[in-house]
């Protein structure tokens, strides 16, 4: 089997199948991003959900909220700059209604770079973001890479992993390209997978070699293999 493929399977046996998207919506999806900042995925569906259910996740509806509001809610999904990120909130919405009709999947109906690029116009999203959600909304055939995926592939050796972080992601899909399949879904876990054990075990100080999926074919483990006993004669 493909190397690649072999480690996500190695990772998907031992951490299982990862869950769904909170969305595949490119605005909501967007909107998953601006209302928490470096919070754990709990936290964050919980700021998400409040928003869903407090507000709504329609451009317009967002717009019609008062920003203490919005404040508010972000403010669940972390104490860093919530009164920015209900700002940033009311300028995407309002970046939607003007540039894209109030329906953001319509960018991403243009060819690949355009897409990425419109998707890059809002606040908090840059080419790796962008890409997420392109691969979400399936419609880019790439393996959506965050920090923690891009050190779990340099230690595996798939990559060199450079102080430059876009020069980095982009070397990383161009070795993975050949090795992805079409599948959206796959493609999908793939990132959420590597994204977890960076965030778990493949730490970036003191990485939790002993308890790795992966450390027999990883070259930066820790762990020292045993040797095979040779049979007795």
């Amino acid at each position: 089997m493909d190397p690649f493929r072999s480690t996500i399977a190695a990772l998907r046996r031992r951490y299982g199948k990862p869950p769904a998207p909170v969305s595949r919506d490119p605005f909501q999806l967007i909107l998953w991003e601006h209302v928490a900042y470096l919070a754990p995925d709990p936290q964050r569906r919980l700021a998400f959900e409040t928003l869903r259910d407090q507000v709504g996740l329609a451009p317009a509806k967002i717009l019609a909220a008062s920003p203490k509001k919005l404040e508010a809610i972000a403010r669940i999904g972390g104490k860093i700059a919530p009164a920015l990120r209900a700002q940033r909130m009311l300028e995407s919405a309002g970046r939607v209604l003007d540039e894209w009709d109030g329906d953001l999947s319509a960018a991403l109906e243009l060819p690949l770079p355009k897409a990425r690029r419109a998707l890059m116009k809002f606040a908090m999203i840059g080419e790796p973001g962008a890409d997420k959600i392109l691969v979400i909304a399936k419609k880019a055939r790439l393996v959506p890479l965050d920090s923690n995926a891009l050190r779990v592939l340099a230690r595996l050796g798939f990559i060199t992993e450079t102080k430059n972080y876009s020069a980095t992601y982009r070397r990383a899909q161009e070795v993975l390209a050949p090795s992805l399949p079409a599948n959206h879904d796959w493609l999908e876990a793939a990132g959420a997978l590597l994204r977890r054990h960076g965030q778990e075990t493949c730490l970036r100080s003191n990485p939790a070699c002993a308890r790795c999926a992966l450390y027999r074919s990883c070259p930066s483990s820790s762990v020292a293999l045993t040797p095979r006993k040779s049979p007795a004669h």
